[in-house]
């Protein structure tokens, strides 16, 4: 059948979704959330105190816009992809739970964002990433050694 043939192409796959989720996460989320420096940041930080954390907000805030942006990046690049994915995961939970408890906007993009994530942890970057890049060198580095 056609469809079981596409499996070969499933690191091109993950490619192209790590391209369009990755740096839909910096344009469309992080960026402006990023550059809006220190006021921004405490608003976004302010959904810590859904879980009882009522200092740091700003500090919070910024992890929230440096995971959304540079994370976004990183997860397009597939650098370090396993780590950002988590941290970017955590930041959706949050969100997913301010949304909810507050009752402000809706909480399905983030949680919808908050699965995706956690079901690629356990896929990887795939070949055409610079995490595996950087293993094919190192291991070659070991076998030369």
């Amino acid at each position: 059948m056609i469809w079981n043939k596409l499996s070969k192409y499933s690191d091109l796959g993950l490619l192209i979704f790590r391209l369009g989720f990755g740096l839909g996460f910096l344009f469309f989320h992080g960026w402006g959330k990023l550059i809006g420096g220190p006021e921004r940041w405490a608003g976004l930080g302010g959904a810590m105190s859904t879980f009882g954390i009522n200092f740091g907000h700003t500090f919070f805030g910024f992890l929230a816009a440096f995971a959304e942006s540079v994370g976004g990046v990183m997860i397009a690049a597939g650098l370090f992809y396993r780590p950002i994915a988590a941290m970017l995961a955590f930041t959706m939970f949050v969100a997913a739970m301010r949304h909810f408890v507050s009752g402000e906007g809706t909480a399905a993009h983030a949680f919808k964002n908050f699965f995706v994530l956690l079901g690629l942890l356990p896929l990887g970057p795939g070949k055409y990433s610079l995490d595996a890049m950087m293993s094919n060198k190192k291991e070659a580095v070991v076998e030369h050694a």
